[in-house]
């Protein structure tokens, strides 16, 4: 199969950029030949040049949708950056608990592991009688990640190394064709609301958090649009409420009013008031 020409990967950097915010440097074009190559032969198209068009073509957005499925990486677990979840248990959740309800959202939430890591740690930092405060929203752009995480189908290895006594209090075992297989039992799995949103689009009609999780999405996506990202992240934030982002990630030159708590944990003013501008 022929290479992408540098106008076609110009073409798909400019709509990926566009509508979703992702950066695809150049130097990334034996990626996205590669990324693109098994979708080529699924349409039964001849060539890039063609998946191009018809991506620029399509008007229900579901290729679009696949293109950038191709384009990134939905790797993720239960438990991974488990510092984050030490300090929601010991420092986030216990000063909120019997204040009314606690609104946490996990966006770019892929599979659906870190909000529901996020539901169990809630489940054992709030106990029985208080986790019904937990509004848990759990957002991302593609509605196939989505359905998994509703879903809640995991292999059963993905359970090594959680803490004793999670296996049996949040999950199924599954048997006969499932077997090897667990899912996230109903009533935890209803506890999450999970929704497509696009972080590049409109997202101030969403209520104010105290938390707000968005870690390794922001690695895709270039400098001004982290900073035009995090400015909006922080407006919907309750004040004193938490962001948190990926360890290898980083708001350095991003200008931005939250302050540093330490790495990869930011939290916004207690006052409610803009840091002044600051960059991390």
């Amino acid at each position: 199969m022929e290479k992408l020409s540098e106008r076609e990967f110009l073409e798909i950097r400019e709509l990926a950029y566009r509508i979703f915010g992702l950066d695809l440097k150049p130097g990334k074009e034996a990626l996205v030949n590669a990324r693109l190559a098994r979708r080529v032969q699924e349409m039964g198209l001849g060539s890039l040049a063609e998946y191009v068009e018809a991506v620029k073509a399509d008007r229900t957005g579901e290729e679009l949708e696949r293109l950038i499925n191709a384009l990134t990486t939905n790797h993720t677990s239960f438990l991974r950056e488990p510092q984050h979840f030490a300090l929601l248990r010991e420092a986030v959740l216990p000063p909120l608990a019997g204040k009314g309800p606690i609104r946490i959202w996990s966006a770019g939430c892929s599979t659906g592991e870190e909000p529901y890591t996020i539901l169990f740690t809630a489940a054992e930092a709030l106990g029985t009688e208080r986790i019904g405060a937990l509004q848990l929203l759990a957002t991302d752009i593609s509605t196939r990640v989505l359905e998994r995480a509703q879903a809640g189908i995991y292999p059963k290895e993905r359970l090594e190394g959680l803490p004793a006594g999670w296996a049996q209090r949040f999950f199924q075992r599954g048997e006969g064709r499932w077997e090897g297989s667990v899912r996230v039992k109903p009533e935890w799995r209803a506890r999450v609301e999970f929704r497509r949103l696009n972080l590049m689009e409109d997202f101030g009609y969403l209520p104010r958090f105290h938390v707000i999780f968005c870690r390794n999405v922001m690695i895709y996506f270039d400098k001004p649009t982290q900073e035009r990202l995090v400015r909006r992240f922080e407006e919907r934030l309750e004040p004193g409420g938490w962001f948190l982002i990926g360890h290898s990630e980083g708001l350095m030159g991003v200008r931005h009013g939250l302050d540093y708590v330490r790495p990869a944990v930011y939290r916004k003013p207690a006052g409610g008031g803009s840091g002044g501008g600051r960059r991390a």
